[in-house]
């Protein structure tokens, strides 16, 4: 697309009170986006041809690539919407918006830390595969599975973040080194105009990207009030595929998968259930691999090392309880996890243990107890 022309694209879509469905209603309209500016009712301000102006100025000079829904590189998944986002701001390798062969990975936020494994060993084992791992960079399940598809392929996995602001904004700040290694070996994409701040309006929209970036979705853990279930419901409505990982009905993390197995998702416990049931002729499809890059090995071994929050500030660590399942998780874990060290878990251990929170495990794991409601 010719510069001005995208110039234009710009002002139309940040005009306020025009979203992606009027967008494409006045492009079906008039002849092009320059005539829908000139011809928009009175009541519309048109998003003035400076700041446009800027804004490419600021993409060009940031490495990021604006591509609109009438370019060729715009992905083919996401034209069958309804409510496509006219433009996507790309940092990192466009290329892969198209890729073939894309499961997108979402799951809680207080996820524990088995569900953190899960996502991480599925998310690895279907990028070996040549299927790409979409996610939202957000804490929890999406973490894990974008570290799973970046350890992938000789650490050096692709995998794409999908984020509810700019793609210049780094949320949450603690996944700094992810948002940079993300945008090194995949992409990370947006809707929203650079220098957008996350917003919990935004997330709704960003999870239909999510969804329609790929060819079916995987929860893992969610409640039954999660946004992990919109990006589900989101997938049914595109067409896609669902699948599930089920978990305890005593754990509240579990309530939503097993509402969706019960509603006809596919019970996931590997990626051979994903592969199986997507029929993906991997042989035929390959994940194109960046130029190999000296940097920094973030993720000496994701698998076993879900996240690594020991440099959060206290009130931001995740809280012991969340990282618990009724399975058991090994201790170790729980302190690579926790942010805590050996000395502040174990007091906070015995203090659950106390309270019949918690009980022992043979093999140094501990578990939740389960209570019949």
């Amino acid at each position: 697309m010719e510069k001005k022309e995208l110039i234009n694209w710009i002002r139309l879509i940040n005009t306020e009170n025009i979203g992606p469905v009027s967008f494409y209603k006045l492009l079906r309209r008039f002849e092009n986006v320059e005539e829908a500016l000139r011809k928009l009712p009175k009541q519309y301000a048109p998003f003035p041809e400076s700041e446009a102006r800027r804004e490419l100025k600021q993409a060009e000079e940031q490495g990021v690539s604006i591509i609109a829904a009438a370019d060729k590189d715009y992905p083919d998944k996401l034209k069958e919407l309804t409510d496509a986002p006219p433009l996507l701001y790309v940092l990192g390798r466009k290329e892969l918006l198209n890729h073939p062969a894309a499961l997108s990975v979402v799951g809680a936020r207080n996820a524990s830390v088995n569900g953190r494994k899960l996502a991480s060993r599925i998310s690895f084992d279907l990028t070996e595969n040549d299927v790409l791992i979409v996610s939202g960079m957000a804490r929890g399940i999406d973490s894990a599975a974008h570290k799973g598809a970046l350890f992938a392929k000789d650490k050096n996995g692709p995998t794409i973040a999908v984020l509810g602001c700019g793609v210049d904004i780094v949320y949450p700040q603690e996944n700094k080194e992810l948002y940079n290694q993300i945008a090194a070996q995949g992409a990370i994409v947006s809707e929203f105009s650079l220098g957008t701040e996350p917003q919990a309006e935004n997330f709704p929209r960003r999870n239909r990207i999510v969804a329609g970036l790929s060819s079916g979705t995987l929860v893992v853990e969610a409640n039954l009030n999660s946004g992990s279930l919109i990006t589900a419901r989101l997938a049914l409505e595109q067409g896609r595929e669902v699948f599930a990982v089920p978990g305890s009905p005593l754990d509240g993390r579990s309530l939503g998968t097993n509402k969706l197995i019960k509603d006809g998702a596919v019970l996931t416990e590997s990626s051979e259930d994903i592969l199986a049931t997507l029929q993906y002729q991997t042989k035929h499809i390959s994940l194109p691999r960046p130029p190999r890059m000296e940097t920094e090995d973030l993720f000496d071994n994701p698998l076993d090392k879900p996240e690594n929050n020991a440099d959060i500030p206290q009130k931001e660590k995740t809280p012991l309880l969340e990282l618990l399942s009724f399975d058991g998780v090994y201790v170790d874990e729980l302190i690579r996890s926790s942010g805590l060290n050996a000395a502040e878990l174990s007091a906070e251990l015995l203090e659950l243990e106390m309270d019949n929170k918690i009980e022992r495990l043979p093999g140094n794991r501990v578990a939740l107890i389960k209570k019949i409601r």
